[in-house]
């Protein structure tokens, strides 16, 4: 992993969750030893305050016949028959003012490419990283965020700045369960493009904002999507989208970032905290061939087992946080796991590497046995 060639800015330390992003061990011992010193937070609390009552943005996803040209105008007529998502608000949700100027997004698909378009607005556009594989946040900046088969690994990050230079990672975990990023996984086959409305990185006049279009093919998608891919009618992958804003003032004619002041983090599905590798949180985009009108969005069935799972994982984060170790008694964590017909057999279990908490739980389609590990993962078990 190399350092980043950029400085830090100051202003993420406060933050450090976003700072973790950046793929050099000594990025991560710095936020780790930052994390320990403001750690006196209940993860439980949070969870159960800030994000559990949440419920995700839906979106659903229409195929288009007709391969699209990516220049960053979203001109394309089949653009016209994809709905914008909401508009982004703040990471943490209700609980901060609404973002200054506006951004939303949109999403086509095809046999070769799931297709991300979005609109920024912004009458300061600027940009000062050129090189791929950058930290490109340390900019204005759009994100996407995509986990599959939804089981919070293996997922992939994708960044770009107004510049229209990329960084593309990959996650074998969020960070929050010690690990770094892949910098060195790379989307083969992406696109991009930029339009600008407006000159960038001219302080002397007022601009409209930019729009981006991003082409990413299914092969680089299905390398560790463990599902379909290009996906099937009706499957659900959790995606993220996040704007990255920074405050400024303009000296000599220049763009100059505030000093010790942290960015602004406006995303499409809030997290409630601020920390966008929680991909429990992230949005549901259902994949459809169907026209729109035909299909309705269907809502994840599951979601209600994962959340009593997330609860016991987060349980545990602050049981170890206080002892250093895991716990194998739900009263000791202060978990009542749900009971009743839907719910059998509750086990919480060591494992070589930790814990796992599994239950059998009756879906719409039988009973399945679901299960979260120490490293958060979550999912069917086999």
């Amino acid at each position: 992993m190399k350092t980043p060639a950029h400085p830090l800015p100051a202003g993420h330390f406060p933050c450090f969750p976003h700072l973790l992003r950046v793929p050099s061990a000594l990025a991560l011992g710095l936020i780790l030893t930052a994390s320990a010193q403001a750690q006196e937070k209940s993860w439980l609390k949070d969870w159960r305050e800030k994000q559990s009552n949440k419920i995700p943005q839906q979106y659903l996803c229409h195929y288009t016949a007709t391969p699209l040209q990516i220049d960053g105008k979203q001109d394309d007529a089949a653009w016209a028959t994809a709905p914008w998502t909401e508009y982004f608000q703040d990471i943490e949700g209700d609980a901060k003012p609404k973002p200054t100027f506006k951004t939303h997004a949109k999403m086509l698909w095809d046999e070769q490419y799931l297709y991300i378009a979005a609109s920024l607005e912004e009458p300061h556009v600027w940009a000062t990283v050129t090189k791929r594989d950058e930290v490109i946040f340390v900019d204005p900046d759009f994100e996407v965020f995509i986990d599959p088969d939804g089981d919070s690994h293996q997922y992939y990050e994708f960044e770009m700045n107004a510049l229209n230079t990329g960084w593309d990672l990959f996650m074998e975990r969020p960070y929050k369960d010690n690990c770094g990023a892949r910098n060195e996984w790379n989307i083969a086959g992406l696109k991009t493009a930029v339009n600008i409305r407006g000159t960038i990185n001219n302080a002397a006049d007022k601009d409209e904002g930019w729009d981006v279009e991003i082409a990413i093919p299914w092969k680089a998608l299905g390398e560790y999507a463990n599902r379909p891919s290009p996906p099937q009618e009706g499957d659900q992958w959790r995606a993220g989208f996040s704007r990255v804003h920074w405050l400024f003032d303009i000296i000599d004619g220049k763009y100059v970032k505030k000093p010790k002041t942290p960015e602004h983090n406006w995303i499409w599905s809030p997290q409630g905290v601020i920390d966008m590798h929680r991909p429990e949180t992230w949005a549901y985009v259902q994949f459809t061939r169907l026209a729109p009108g035909a299909v309705s969005f269907s809502p994840d069935p599951s979601a209600v087992v994962r959340y009593a799972l997330q609860e016991v994982y987060y349980a545990q984060m602050d049981h170890r946080q206080k002892t250093g170790s895991w716990s194998l008694d739900f009263k000791e964590l202060g978990v009542t796991p749900p009971a009743g017909d839907a719910w059998k057999d509750w086990k919480l279990e060591k494992t070589d590497a930790g814990y796992q908490c599994s239950v059998n739980w009756q879906s719409p389609k039988g009973v399945q046995r679901w299960a979260i590990q120490h490293d958060s993962r979550v999912g069917l078990l086999k």
